[in-house]
């Protein structure tokens, strides 16, 4: 393959990337607080419909992403209501919600299906597009994949460096010891589950007036991206730096499918492109087996250097979810 298409290949999946990067790290943040949404995949879909349907309405690609975010915040906010207010099921109100929010796209959107709308265009950053290689692949694209690499070192910061970050960890950690500290615990909630709902209607915006340029109903290629958001934050180990690489791993197994396809004539088009799919859920299991008898029988029956080096590796990928995801809390 061509160097400079090659080049060109691997910028387009930075840019591709980005709808995941927003979801996973608004996901990330929300499951940090303690509230899963597994409404994320109608969410995503949804979101992207609305988006388009706002930006085609309104002739404003602004007003889209708007749209989108106040309705991935608004479905998140029944997420909580129902979690943190009614103590009810997270699982079951959201996967109630993503079959509903789905099915809602699909009627909603049908006027705006095959519609011509306004998208993002690519802009170059002065100088840093300029750098070879770097430039190509970072800073010649649009000005939501520019977000997305400020999201990722935000999320990180706030997480890891700064005071409230550190209440978010202990409220999904000890939501006890948190509330006696002083956190209220289940605003707090109610804050990052709806800050997490926002990222992920930015990201179906993302889809609809970016990356797949358009809505064409149940043939847009969205179903099934809210729940790879899902695995890649697990994956990343509830970390936004490895949610990012996460989402960019999968973009690139993506684009690999389509590059390997005129290689591979004998084998169907349709088994690479669903490749990414289980090479994921793959990784993922990786992320949680290294705990399990089995495999430290395995490793027990390596010889010493190969041990030593899957050890790590298995401990480099493992990561646990807070304790109290997914646990309402009762506060006194």
């Amino acid at each position: 393959m061509d160097p400079n298409t090659t080049l060109t290949g691997l910028a387009g999946v930075i840019t591709s990337a980005s709808p995941l990067v927003f979801a996973a790290i608004g996901e990330t943040l929300g499951e940090r607080a303690g509230v899963i949404n597994l409404s994320l995949n109608g969410t995503i879909i949804l979101t992207a419909m609305a988006g388009f349907a706002a930006a085609v309405v309104t002739k404003s690609i602004a007003l889209g992403f708007i749209a989108g975010m106040l309705v991935g915040g608004f479905i998140a906010l029944i997420i909580a209501l129902a979690s943190i207010t009614l103590r009810q099921s997270q699982v079951a109100v959201g996967f109630v919600l993503t079959l509903m929010t789905a099915s809602l796209a699909y009627f909603l959107g049908a006027p705006y299906v095959g519609v011509n709308g306004p998208f993002l265009r690519a802009v170059d950053i002065p100088l840093l597009s300029q750098i070879p290689i770097i430039g190509t692949l970072f800073f010649s694209t649009d000005i939501l994949t520019y977000i997305s690499y400020v999201a990722i070192i935000f999320a990180w910061f706030w997480i890891y460096r700064t005071r409230p970050g550190l209440i978010l960890q202990g409220i999904g950690e000890r939501p006890e010891a948190a509330f006696a500290r002083g956190s209220n615990v289940n605003r707090l909630r109610y804050i990052y589950t709806f800050l997490a709902g926002m990222l992920a209607g930015l990201a179906g915006a993302d889809f609809s007036l970016n990356v797949k340029s358009g809505w064409n109903g149940t043939i847009s290629g969205l179903d099934g991206f809210g729940w790879i958001a899902l695995a890649i934050t697990i994956f990343g180990g509830w970390n936004p730096l490895r949610a990012a690489f996460g989402a960019y791993l999968f973009a690139f197994l993506q684009w690999l499918g389509l590059v390997l396809q005129p290689m591979l004539p004998g084998i169907p088009s349709q088994v690479l492109q669903v490749a990414p799919f289980p090479l994921m859920i793959l990784t993922l299991l990786l992320v949680n087996i290294g705990d399990t008898e089995w495999v430290k029988r395995m490793l027990a029956a390596l010889p010493t250097p190969t041990r030593r080096l899957a050890t790590r590796l298995i401990r480099s990928l493992s990561a646990k979810p807070p304790k109290g995801l997914g646990v309402p809390f009762e506060q006194e």
